[in-house]
């Protein structure tokens, strides 16, 4: 009830209020200079205007490998990740030596929190600059540390100091959905139509996954050692360092072709 009540305004006011696309854009607190100017910047970009969805136009769609590999990438970091499974709170729920206070059960895991808001940031910035527009390199960043954090986990016999590492560091993992989405947008700007399927794949398909895979793997039951959780998330790493992968060499086969 609490996330309609937020939800409501912002959906109305974002209904009103966000100026649609360059194209047919005509909000009240935007001049017809400002309206031609973001219409300009799309062209800089390559950016076409809308086109009909034709049945030659869906079948170069779906012949082609994006939106397959990218629907793929992002399937396998959606569900790549212990994300909102309390699996640091049930440990530390289930520790008898120390015993934890409920403050510090609801405290200690913000820690993973922390770090997925810190790497996500420097994703964003060094994908930008220091990579030069290269998104690829921190997605694979991201799903490796997620590799050594769950496998340690799904071990589960590892010291103390190592397990509570693992438990923080796996929040690097979180962070990855902008890049994800940013590289997508990038390599399908050249067609508003695939650009808009393909994203909606991404999104619709992973959360499909998101649907049924937590109740199979993140049971109740299982806490807080979640063994099949953990091995789940690190074969979902492993397939988005492929599908990156694959993703990359795909684009620069078509960069080469233009």
């Amino acid at each position: 009830m609490i996330d309609g009540i937020i939800s409501i305004p912002v959906a109305i006011s974002g209904f009103f209020i966000l100026p649609d696309v360059p194209e047919i854009s005509n909000p009240f607190y935007l001049s017809e200079e400002e309206v031609k100017l973001a219409q300009k910047r799309m062209e800089f970009e390559g950016r076409k205007n809308r086109e009909p969805y034709t049945k030659a136009k869906l079948k170069k769609i779906f012949s082609s490998w994006r939106i397959y590999l990218l629907t793929i990438v992002y399937i396998a970091f959606n569900n790549g990740a212990a994300g909102s499974q309390p699996v640091f709170q049930q440990y530390l729920k289930d520790s008898k030596h120390p015993k934890y206070t409920i403050d510090q059960i609801n405290a200690y895991p913000t820690t993973t929190n922390a770090v997925q808001v810190v790497t996500t940031l420097i994703y964003a910035w060094t994908s930008d600059t220091i990579l030069k527009g290269r998104r690829w390199p921190g997605i694979i960043i991201g799903a490796s540390i997620n590799i050594i954090c769950y496998v340690s986990l799904a071990i589960w016999d590892i010291p103390t100091g190592w397990k509570w590492t693992c438990y923080i560091l796996s929040g690097a993992g979180f962070g990855l959905s902008g890049l994800c989405m940013a590289w997508a947008h990038e390599i399908c700007t050249e067609d508003n139509e695939e650009r808009a399927l393909v994203v909606g794949s991404m999104n619709e398909m992973a959360y499909v996954f998101q649907a049924w895979l937590p109740l199979v793997v993140w049971q109740q039951v299982d806490g807080p050692q979640y063994r099949k959780g953990f091995i789940t998330v690190t074969i979902m790493s492993v397939i988005l360092i492929i599908s990156t992968m694959a993703t990359r060499s795909m684009q620069h086969r078509d960069d080469r072709r233009r």
